[in-house]
């Protein structure tokens, strides 16, 4: 029996589940969540192994209409996915299908693909049965959709099913990537990552979308099973700056306490983490800044 293998760009409109459902393949966290939209803005690459099969998934920034820079450049990554991958993955949810421009300007773009593409409706946890069933036939009838799952990524529901669609067209190919590695993202980039998440966990309205998180340096002492890391919190306004340090820095050590746990668990390592926080302003609408921060 040939080997199988291909690339799968997994996109959707924002706060759909897209990252929730890459974490659930793969069985691990590679990739933040939270109950804000907007939360992915890089292009995420997690790779799940069978015997005889790799499936290698590129996690999107979820698909919208902006005028900020930075979220350009994430819609401008998302958009570009599709051409680079074989079978394109859709994730709506109920309240989001049939009813959004995002998902419209999506569908228009999968039109123009002759790539397989399946539609995952998440959230069924969510929702009652005689609610979906008219979803699934009226997008059945779309000629841009070779097949569609309803599934729960929060709780692994139908996520197996949608896994046997996705191998089923995949075609015979190398393997990409060792069968031991989960992604291409460097260890410094998951650790900013889940510093961001607490982030948008702790802080309220604008603050998570104005603040950007680099780790400076990381040093592992293995004699000492510790894990050494110093991160900068890059705002955009003193009052942004004042409001993560929080009275007293309480909202910086909570930030920091949930990360530096989180980080513990992912890596099984002790960790030092050490936090500041810098006002660089407009960094969101500054196209060397976004550089400079890895957008």
């Amino acid at each position: 029996m040939s080997f199988l293998s291909g690339f799968i760009a997994i996109i959707g409109p924002p706060n759909v589940g897209k990252s929730t459902l890459l974490n659930r393949f793969l069985g691990q966290k590679i990739a933040i969540t939270s109950p804000k939209p907007q939360t992915t803005r890089n292009r995420i690459l997690g790779i799940y192994n069978e015997d005889d099969c790799q499936m290698v998934f590129i996690d999107t920034p979820g698909i919208h209409q902006t005028r900020s820079l930075l979220h350009k450049s994430m819609v401008r990554s998302a958009k570009a996915s599709l051409g680079e991958v074989d079978i394109i993955l859709l994730v709506v949810e109920l309240e989001e299908a049939g009813h959004s421009d995002e998902l419209d300007t999506i569908l228009r773009l999968l039109k123009k693909t002759a790539k397989p593409a399946i539609m995952a409706i998440n959230k069924i946890d969510l929702i009652k049965k005689e609610r979906l069933l008219p979803l699934i036939e009226s997008y059945s009838k779309l000629h841009c959709l070779d097949s569609i799952v309803p599934i729960s990524a929060l709780y692994g529901d139908g996520v197996e099913t949608l896994r046997e669609e996705l191998k089923k067209r995949l075609s015979p190919g190398p393997q990409f990537f060792p069968p031991d590695m989960l992604t291409d993202k460097s260890e410094e980039f998951l650790i900013a990552e889940i510093i961001r998440e607490k982030i948008y966990y702790e802080t309220r309205e604008e603050l998570p979308y104005s603040s950007a998180v680099m780790v400076e340096s990381l040093e592992e002492d293995s004699a000492r099973n510790l894990l050494t890391v110093m991160a900068v919190i890059y705002v955009e306004k003193a009052s942004q700056k004042g409001m993560i340090i929080g009275k007293n820095g309480r909202m910086i050590k909570r930030i920091g306490t949930n990360a530096r746990m989180e980080i513990e668990r992912i890596f099984s390592l002790k960790v030092y983490l050490e936090l500041f926080v810098k006002v660089e302003k407009k960094w969101s609408s500054s196209t060397r800044s976004l550089r400079r921060l890895g957008y």
